[in-house]
């Protein structure tokens, strides 16, 4: 058997804002925007040579936009994997993207937490292989 997460929605405020934060700020590719009404678009983004991608889903009504940011209820909610964490670390830094956790030195690799535009908390992980 052979299975891979494909996607995962990602509630946002507003699609521009969104697009222009993971492409402009994270460096991950726009894969598709397509309007499907007036009110709701199917956009797509991923890290350049991904397999899953984000499929960001602007909240509809009140319930959802309350949990944007809290999707995961406070925890880190994605791993953000990279083949060289200090380019990264430094590059989003200069960026503005806030780290709430210095950078360790891990038995799995070299980690540190950050927040996106919404609050939401990833892990940054250079994975020992």
């Amino acid at each position: 058997m052979n299975q891979q997460l494909g996607q995962l929605s990602l509630l946002v405020r507003d699609y521009d804002e969104a697009i222009q934060y993971y492409t402009q700020v994270l460096d991950f590719e726009l894969l598709e925007d397509t309007t499907m009404s007036e009110t709701k678009r199917w956009v797509r983004v991923a890290p350049p040579g991904s397999t899953c991608h984000l499929l960001l889903a602007k909240a509809a009504n009140e319930t959802q936009e309350k949990q944007i940011g809290f999707q995961a209820g406070g925890r880190v909610f994605l791993f953000l994997y990279t083949d060289d964490f200090w380019r990264d670390y430094r590059k989003y830094t200069s960026r503005g993207v806030e780290f709430i956790r210095e950078p360790s030195e891990e038995s799995y690799g070299i980690v540190s937490v950050f927040k996106d535009l919404y609050g939401n908390l990833w892990d940054l992980i250079e994975r020992i292989e």
